[in-house]
This record gives structure tokens, C-alpha cells and sequence, in this order.
């Protein structure tokens, strides 16, 4: 069994009244487990944008303009290099123009750092945004 360690935190009172405010209407029962929740949100967050190594899993998602020429042949040609990390992908429609796409990827983070930054570097991509974790 794990050990658990007790810690204090301080927070400013109109932080810790939202924070308090959001956990109850997600339904946690207490503090404690929001609390490792943000934080192991955060960690994984800093862990890769300061470039940790290892395998990793997560989901690219990906807004972008099906209107501006070319576009879709790219992101799929990129998609198709990537094949040995992308394990799913979901594509729904959002309006005449904007289409999102759900990327689920497991593999070397490294390889799906590149991944994300070739996808959003396309033009007629409005927002990558990358949500993994260390496996």
C-alpha cells in the first residue's frame, strides 16, 4: 500500500471559495482528491512541455478550416507518417467550415511532440492542443 503524506497548503480566499465551489458541483467528496487531481494535472502538463522523455498516451485535438485548399490531404498525409503512433482517430463536424479531430496516440514522446508540431504548423489549423500522460 502506498504511503500518504499529509501536506498544508495556503490558499487566497476567493481561490480557495471557486475551487471549493467546483469540486462540490463535480461531486468530490472532499479536498484531498481534488487537490492530487490538479496537481497530477500539472505535472503531467510540465513533465511535457519540458520535454520529458518515454512512452506516453494521450489525445491531440485538432480544430481546423476543411475549406482551405489542400488542407485535409496534408493532415492525413502527416496522419499516415505517424501511422506506429496513432491508434484512433474521430473526426466530427462543427460547422460549414470547422471540423475537430480527436487523435488518440500512445508511443515516444518525442515522436508525438513531433506529431503535434507538424499538425499544427498546417495552415488552416486554428488550435492543436495536446493532452498525454506518462505509461
Amino acid at each position: 500500500m502506498t504511503k500518504i503524506v499529509r501536506v498544508g497548503v495556503t490558499f487566497p480566499p476567493d481561490l480557495l471559495k471557486d475551487f471549493d465551489e467546483i469540486i462540490r458541483k463535480m461531486g468530490y467528496e472532499n479536498r484531498s482528491k481534488a487537490v492530487q487531481d490538479a496537481v497530477r494535472m500539472f505535472v503531467s502538463e510540465k513533465k511535457w512541455l519540458h520535454g520529458e522523455r518515454g512512452t506516453q498516451a494521450g489525445v491531440l485535438m485538432l480544430l481546423y478550416d476543411h475549406d482551405v485548399r489542400g488542407l485535409e490531404s496534408a493532415l492525413t498525409d502527416v496522419q499516415h507518417h505517424y501511422a506506429h503512433i496513432i491508434f484512433s482517430t474521430m473526426h466530427t463536424h462543427l460547422s460549414e467550415r470547422d471540423c475537430l479531430e480527436a487523435i488518440a496516440v500512445k508511443g515516444d514522446a518525442a515522436e508525438i511532440r513531433k506529431l503535434s508540431d507538424e499538425l499544427a504548423a498546417k495552415r488552416g489549423v486554428k488550435m492543436l492542443k495536446t493532452m498525454v500522460v506518462s505509461v
